[in-house]
């Protein structure tokens, strides 16, 4: 019977997504019939995939109850990075696995000030992302980097196709597929869990609790330059500004996906960034201006936030228990 009753709840939640993103898919049709052209829908699944992967990585540390707030900084530090190998005529191979050598130990130094010499994970990562920004600067003065991008292939992995869909949302696809079955069918994905729901009774099962917590911002510093990378395939260049706008959407999908889905998962985000994604999409196509889709966005993370809180789920569901019950009839009412 419970089972039976998860898994309608289950498929409520997912019929429930179904209907959020068709209605918002018709309502930005109507506003704006461009919105399911061949085009347009290119650009959601580009964007998505850069967005999607951020989402990915804040996953994991949100999953074991932390919060990342370094990773505009990490993006532009390993985006400078990356652009300076590649201008210096090395294969794009080699440019990747030194973003994400960086961007790893990155992560290990936000994952192991915080997990070992206990440092609050909002101010270390705000520390880390700072001095990262403040570097990508210093390295570079502000100028653009260009050179030989278009030689070494890199625009290959924005303009490509496989089977009539961008290379990027394959990519995008395998990365998800990959961190769902780590998280849902192996040991290491239950640990991951278990640290964030309860670390003392992890800890005291065998569970190294803070290896645990700094592997979730290797993760997340790792997805981070992934998505990096497909920002410069894209625009074809490295700025210190690559990455700026990645946080909020990829928190605000993380949140949106938990509420919705009922906890954090890499499925739940991957439907919150999908919205998400449909949402800052429309917005630019009517020409609205970015104030108005930040405000938006902010908005919907907000109430992400406060739907995925367990103090104000409890809050709400007291508030439900003291409305007035319809009291029962009484014989005389039904004997009337």
């Amino acid at each position: 019977m419970s089972g039976r009753f998860i898994l309608s709840r289950g498929a409520g939640r997912v019929v429930a997504f179904a209907a959020m993103v068709l209605a918002l898919g018709a309502a930005f049709t109507l506003a704006e019939p461009r919105f399911l052209s061949n085009a347009n829908l290119a650009g959601i699944a580009r964007h998505m995939a850069a967005n999607g992967l951020a989402a990915l990585g804040l996953t994991f540390v949100v999953i074991v109850r932390r919060f990342d707030l370094s990773l505009a900084g990490v993006a532009a530090f390993t985006a400078m990075t990356m652009g300076a190998v590649i201008a210096a005529g090395l294969p794009l191979w080699v440019a990747v696995l030194v973003g994400l050598a960086v961007g790893v130990g990155l992560g290990l130094v936000s994952g192991l000030a915080i997990s070992r010499f206990g440092m609050p994970d909002i101010v270390t990562t705000i520390g880390v992302g700072s001095i990262c920004a403040g570097l990508a600067f210093l390295y570079t003065g502000g100028r653009s980097i260009f050179q030989n991008f278009f030689q070494s292939g890199i625009t290959d992995l924005n303009d490509a196709r496989l089977l009539g869909l961008g290379v990027s949302l394959w990519f995008l696809l395998g990365i998800y597929g990959l961190a769902w079955f780590v998280m849902h069918r192996t040991r290491t994905g239950a640990a991951f869990y278990a640290t964030g729901e309860n670390p003392v009774a992890a800890y005291y099962s065998g569970i190294p609790t803070r290896r645990y917590v700094t592997l979730a911002f290797v993760a997340c510093a790792v997805c981070t330059v992934l998505a990096v990378l497909l920002i410069l395939a894209e625009s074809g260049n490295a700025e210190t500004n690559k990455g700026a706008n990645l946080m909020m959407p990829a928190y605000a999908g993380v949140f949106l996906g938990a509420a919705i889905m009922g906890g954090t998962s890499v499925l739940a985000s991957f439907a919150g960034i999908l919205l998400i994604t449909m949402l800052l999409d429309g917005f630019a196509l009517m020409g609205v201006p970015y104030y108005y889709s930040d405000g938006v966005v902010s908005l919907i993370l907000l109430g992400g936030v406060v739907l995925f809180s367990d103090a104000a789920r409890g809050w709400l569901a007291g508030l439900l228990v003291l409305l007035p019950a319809k009291a029962p009839a009484t014989q005389g009412e039904k004997r009337g």
